[in-house]
């Protein structure tokens, strides 16, 4: 008679295999606690709210806040990673907490002195009262072509750029988003790879909502850019009238495998959350920046 484990020993020995293949296989150090840096003097950065009213996007509004590392007037220069879905990452009570993560990091020297940059998708305000606003986020992220990104590029970032001594350099600069923030971050890189050289993706939705599924085809289609990707996906992610979340992500990394790219894609429990890439986000965040000097 064969033996049924109870699920909850099953989910804590997959974890285990999981941790083992990130410790062991792709020579991470053990996972980051968030929330233990009060006990190491660990320098904070701070962080300044704005409100952007976009030309690129007419009528849209978005919050965006900039991050500076501690150490930041030490430096000639400093790295820049965006973050799509701004709030969601640097939020004190999300998954991510990443200004927090990028404290310790960096402290630790395990990734250079960057600046963050979370930045909201736009909102249209409702002409009603009392009304939600329209929100413009499928449309700047999922769609294929350059339009977001000229948008980060011409419009959003040249004023932050003026104010602070970021690099131009495109493995000096990475994007990260999650879900349709996350295709949208891949579409920056992908059209721009002289401006984003890294890219983080969490559950992206390389799925056709407004056409993203071409992706892998593209990739293997189209001559090797210069882009080093770390995708992070669910078991249990989406499978609905656009797409299975999951294979999709399996066909980007066979793609981006069958092109040689530098890339690590890492399947993890859970579905369309982003708890999983919380827990593994400083890891992640240590593989992506590497070897990068500025």
């Amino acid at each position: 008679m064969l033996r049924r484990f109870p699920d909850s020993l099953l989910a804590t020995l997959s974890n285990r295999l999981l941790l083992f293949c990130l410790t062991g296989f792709l020579g991470f150090p053990p996972p980051f606690e968030v929330g233990a840096q009060e006990s190491q003097n660990v320098p904070e950065g701070t962080l300044h709210h704005g409100l952007w009213n976009s030309e690129e996007y007419q009528g849209t509004t978005r919050d965006y806040w900039v991050y500076l590392p501690a150490s930041h007037q030490d430096h000639a220069s400093l790295c820049l990673m965006v973050f799509n879905d701004g709030r969601s990452y640097m939020s004190e009570q999300g998954a991510f907490r990443v200004p927090e993560v990028m404290d310790r990091l960096i402290h630790q020297k395990a990734m250079p002195a960057t600046i963050a940059i979370f930045i909201n998708p736009g909102e249209i305000p409702s002409s009603e009262p009392g009304k939600a606003p329209r929100k413009n986020r499928s449309f700047e992220y999922d769609a294929l072509g350059d339009r977001y990104a000229r948008f980060l590029m011409e419009e959003f970032l040249p004023p932050i750029e003026a104010q602070y001594p970021i690099s131009k350099k495109p493995e000096h600069r990475a994007i990260c988003g999650i879900s349709s923030g996350g295709i949208g971050a891949f579409t920056v890189a992908w059209e721009h790879p002289e401006a984003f050289g890294k890219v983080l993706c969490h559950i992206g939705s390389f799925v056709h909502i407004r056409g993203g599924h071409a992706y892998p085809y593209l990739i293997r289609k189209t001559e090797k850019k210069p882009l080093k990707i770390f995708l992070q996906e669910g078991v249990h992610d989406l499978d609905n009238v656009h797409g299975h979340w999951p294979l999709a992500n399996k066909e980007m990394a066979a793609a981006l495998e069958f092109k040689g790219y530098e890339y690590q894609f890492v399947m993890t429990q859970g579905g369309h959350s982003g708890q999983p890439g919380g827990r593994m986000l400083a890891d992640s965040l240590r593989w992506l920046w590497k070897d990068t000097q500025l």
